[in-house]
């Protein structure tokens, strides 16, 4: 649809303003293991190694990313691959009773029914013995493709367990087990589209486009993917125990109160921008500044550094906000509003 803006493409890294000292990589730390998650993905699929970062980041900070893209650019073979690095342990496979599987995938249709995503319960002949058939978003790692093929009330079916990571189904709550992540694709043009509410788009961490590789690199996915067997040495490389462990060190990545302040700054001043009609909320900064401290710590840093916020502000923004011309897109404001927020540190 005309109304679906082309999301942002990726910025580069701002200079750092001064030299950023890199901790030791740890044995078994975030820093000296996704960089074996990044070299086993790009085995098999052709991404951009930022962009990629980003993805992997916003998982281990706990969030969701959505790819809006053109058909066919690998974003479900990138899901796919991300998924099957990990090792699953028999204990991740099961919460609440309900079987959790590793990677599920889900096709979303005009015709997709909330209960074709969460589960039902169904009743068993006549003996009244009430059974609950699980939807696929019991799994780790899960694809929802082309998300804005689905009404609004199946899109309403992601709110709570993106927020809460948990399902409920006539009154009972089921609790999705560590790690959980979505990843959703959205075409850009199409018929039969349903634009995402704010609500849901600000659920997401980040929003990325995988774009179009180079002519090298199509002819490099053309030669690997062209065969039947691409896929069967796949190996997995990182346990879903790390991913865990992760996930609850970044709250221990030091973000100076300058850093904060920088952030709450720089989000409040998209509510009062004149091309800016919706400006980004509450949550927003709530949600960069865990994916920045998740940054710190892929990158092998205990605290956040000013650049960082810089970097991944305004794809982790233009999603939130709504501009008052269409034809002016998100980044320009953003960007705006980068230059001219001043830097000022506070230390505690």
């Amino acid at each position: 649809m005309d109304s679906i803006k082309r999301p942002v493409e990726f910025p580069k890294p701002r200079p750092a303003a001064a030299q950023v000292p890199l901790l030791k990589p740890q044995p078994g730390g975030a820093a000296a293991q996704v960089p074996l998650l990044l070299q086993n993905i790009k085995r098999l699929i052709s991404v951009d190694t930022k962009k990629l970062e980003y993805i992997i980041a916003a998982q281990i900070a706990g969030g969701h990313v959505i790819l809006a893209d053109s058909h066919g650019v690998g974003k479900t073979s990138l899901a796919r691959a991300l998924a099957q690095s990990i090792r699953w342990r028999p204990e991740d496979m099961v919460s609440d009773g309900a079987k959790m599987e590793g990677f599920n995938r889900i096709q979303c249709t005009v015709d997709l029914l909330p209960q074709d995503i969460l589960g039902y319960n169904r009743f068993i002949g006549n003996s009244g013995e009430v059974v609950f058939n699980k939807g696929p978003i019991f799994a780790h790692f899960v694809l929802c493709d082309e998300i804005n093929l689905l009404t609004p009330k199946t899109q309403g079916s992601f709110l709570q367990v993106m927020e809460e990571q948990t399902v409920t189904i006539e009154g009972k709550l089921y609790r999705l087990n560590d790690p959980f992540f979505i990843i959703a694709t959205m075409n850009l043009r199409g018929v039969h589209l349903f634009p995402l509410p704010a609500p849901q788009l600000d659920r997401f961490m980040i929003r990325l486009s995988l774009g179009y590789p180079s002519a090298e690199d199509e002819l490099e996915i053309m030669n690997r993917h062209g065969r039947m067997d691409a896929w069967d040495s796949f190996e997995s490389v990182i346990d879903s125990a790390d991913l865990i462990r992760w996930k609850k060190m970044v709250d221990g990545v030091q973000m100076d109160p300058g850093v904060g302040s920088y952030i709450v700054e720089c989000v409040r001043r998209t509510r009062a921008h004149p091309d800016i009609e919706t400006g980004a909320s509450p949550r927003a900064g709530v949600r960069i500044s865990r994916l920045v401290r998740s940054l710190a710590l892929c990158r092998g840093l205990d605290y956040v550094p000013i650049d960082f916020v810089k970097e991944s502000f305004i794809p982790a923004m233009a999603h939130r906000i709504v501009t008052r011309d269409p034809s002016i897109p998100p980044e320009a404001p953003l960007e705006a509003i980068l230059n001219t927020v001043p830097v000022e540190s506070k230390k505690s």
